[in-house]
């Protein structure tokens, strides 16, 4: 059924497409705005969207994704990612304000990512709908899992821990461990093939500057990155912020900072708030994805 605008709300569906154009122009890219959660749900509608910008006569071959995400499902990150890179070569994320659990696998599949001091990413625990069809931290359960398991084994174990013991599904844990390992292969692929792949030469470490980075060297921080990301007992929480700063000194992640670029420190701030004002107004509480073919 189509939606009846008023005058008004043209006007403002046209001032939030400008303002995206604007982006555009000065990155000589697409872009694309992805705002809610990540689920499967909306792998259709992303789909169709992605497709008929790809079929644009003034399509670019790289695309910025200005991400905004509590998280979601790594299953639903690893289709995005497919869609994407099979109509971009390069694919580049923007955070703006923040982009949690599979929001940052997402932006590990970028070939750059730009933050400022204000942007945040967080742990990577895959979120999974357990049995009463609720999303839940997968590592945090894991994590109590062991801890009650460590109990057990040494003979420390309460009663009330027992009972709650006893209500652990397997099938459940299973999958919890599926999606943890999945989280962390993605995470792993994607940073060698498309984040390191212009890393070249070691930059940072004094007794190797200059020497050729392999592939293994690539495998191996890929694998490290993970694991900081993944630990639970580091960050304390699923939605514990990492900003900039963190990803920069203790992961060692080039992360392209936008507010020292005046001109699109102002445009992407210009579009991000007149986004979230948008859609607090046209859209409260539902996923939008805006391209400049938003209509």
């Amino acid at each position: 059924m189509a939606v009846n605008f008023t005058p008004n709300d043209t006007l403002l569906k046209g001032e939030l497409t400008k303002r995206l154009n604007d982006l555009e122009s000065h990155l000589n890219s697409d872009v694309l705005s992805f705002t809610g959660a990540i689920s499967e749900v909306y792998v259709p509608k992303l789909h169709r969207i992605v497709e008929d910008l790809a079929s644009d006569p003034n399509k670019k071959e790289k695309i910025f994704i200005i991400l905004k995400t509590p998280g979601g499902s790594a299953e639903a990150v690893e289709r995005y990612v497919n869609i994407l890179r099979h109509h971009y070569s390069t694919v580049n994320f923007i955070v703006p304000d923040y982009a949690y659990s599979a929001g940052t696998i997402f932006c590990m599949s970028g070939d750059n990512i730009y933050m400022d001091y204000f942007s945040v990413l967080g742990p990577i625990d895959p979120q999974v709908l357990n049995k009463d069809n609720r999303w839940v931290a997968a590592l945090g359960y894991l994590d109590k899992l062991n801890e009650l398991l460590t109990k057990a084994q040494n003979g420390t174990l309460t009663d009330a821990e027992y009972m709650i013991f006893k209500e652990f599904d397997l099938a459940e844990i299973r999958g919890y461990e599926q999606a943890r390992d999945l989280t962390i292969d993605l995470l792993k692929r994607w940073l060698v093939k498309y984040k390191f792949e212009n890393w070249t030469e070691h930059e940072t470490t004094p007794a190797l500057i200059g020497q050729q980075v392999t592939n293994e060297e690539k495998e191996t921080r890929a694998a490290e990155v993970a694991t900081l990301l993944g630990a639970t007992s580091r960050w304390k929480s699923h939605g514990r912020p990492i900003n900039m700063e963190t990803l920069r000194n203790e992961m060692k992640l080039k992360i392209e900072d936008f507010g020292q670029d005046a001109t699109l420190n102002s445009l992407i701030k210009s579009y991000s708030l007149f986004s979230d004002d948008y859609l607090k107004a046209m859209q409260p509480g539902q996923n939008f994805i805006h391209t400049r073919k938003y209509a």
